[in-house]
């Protein structure tokens, strides 16, 4: 991964979209600091993971979920996918 001062990143942005393709995140930095990274997403997916990853709502469900998972609160894979199904045909039909 390589580090680009932001002054360098600002003037040159095309650039280094260019060379982030092809070679990776760089790390963006301002006064010497971390400031960003520069990456590109492969795909849809992977752009709605990075922007998940980054929700609080999304953490806030997780921590929830791992609370859950400790205390031994868990649903069976096929019940999971029996009420997704059950709820997806109740908004069908609403």
């Amino acid at each position: 991964m390589r580090l680009a001062p932001l002054a360098d990143v600002k003037a040159k942005l095309s650039a280094y979209l260019d060379e982030v393709k092809i070679n990776g995140p760089i790390v963006i930095t301002k006064n010497g600091r971390t400031a960003a990274i520069l990456l590109v997403p492969t795909d849809d997916d992977d752009l709605e993971h990075l922007l998940l990853t980054r929700s609080p709502k999304f953490q806030a469900m997780l921590g929830r979920s791992r609370k859950s998972v400790k205390a031994g609160r868990t649903v069976k894979h096929d019940e999971f996918w029996k009420t997704v199904a059950e709820r997806q045909r109740k908004r069908a039909f609403a």
